[in-house]
């Protein structure tokens, strides 16, 4: 299991690039400080290699999107998961890496659109875990409600799951009926966890906005998951 105080935050795009990266990068700066851990925020793959990821607490894909890794760098980051490392994907990481099977596994799920901006109310479903326990069971919030390509949530849940990413022990999902443009139906998950050998990943679909990253609720769902990803502090129960 690493145990430096170090993250990771990569942000390349090789596609659509979010305007919020800089706000999402800072803010996550100032939450690992705030826990003893230092943020080292790049575009450069290169130092996605082991150099870099022998012992680095978490990787914080931070909306990166197209593919942005070279076969190397990918093994690296295989061989970091596997062995006890934490993977954080947030908002367009669901977007990266079209061309790499172990990344939809990684990640959960594949992006597949979505519809305008707007309101929704997001099914806070497991508020054991540290990056929703602060959460109402019904939270109101704006964002950009991803679509996906399949249902990532374990099929022993719902018998519907049909992705890579099959298994994943869902958080929040949103409901569709309160806005326009979902595809996914009764079961439209938004938030998860899994392990993945002896490590742990966790994927938010939120986090489009640069004012997301100044709101207290939505920074504290990141401080949740950025500590479960590095193993520290409380872990909440099940994966």
């Amino acid at each position: 299991m690493p145990t430096s105080d170090r993250v990771l935050v990569f942000s390349a795009t090789a596609g659509y690039r979010h305007d919020s990266i800089p706000a999402g990068a800072a803010a996550l700066t100032e939450i690992a400080a705030d826990h003893g851990l230092r943020v080292h925020h790049t575009e450069d793959s290169e130092e996605l290699g082991a150099a870099v990821l022998d012992g680095c607490a978490a990787v914080v894909f931070l909306s990166p999107t197209g593919d942005v890794l070279d076969d190397l760098t990918r093994r690296h980051l295989r061989a970091y998961v596997t062995d006890g490392g934490g993977f954080l994907g947030v908002h367009a990481a669901a977007c990266a890496e079209e061309h790499w099977p172990y990344y939809e596994e990684l990640v959960g799920a594949r992006f597949d659109g979505h519809p305008e901006i707007q309101r929704a109310e997001v099914t806070v479903e497991d508020r054991t875990h540290p990056a929703t326990a602060h959460l109402p069971e019904r939270w109101t919030w704006t964002d950009e409600w991803y679509n996906f390509r399949a249902d990532p949530r374990d099929p022993r849940d719902t018998g519907r799951a049909t992705g890579a990413g099959a298994g994943v022990r869902v958080l929040a999902s949103v409901d569709e009926r309160g806005y326009t443009g979902g595809t996914m139906g009764a079961d439209h998950p938004l938030v998860w966890c899994r392990r993945l050998g002896a490590g742990r990943s966790f994927y938010t679909a939120l986090g489009h906005s640069a004012t997301a990253y100044a709101d207290p609720d939505f920074r504290a769902h990141l401080r949740g998951a950025l500590l479960w990803c590095a193993a520290k502090g409380p872990s909440g129960t099940g994966n």
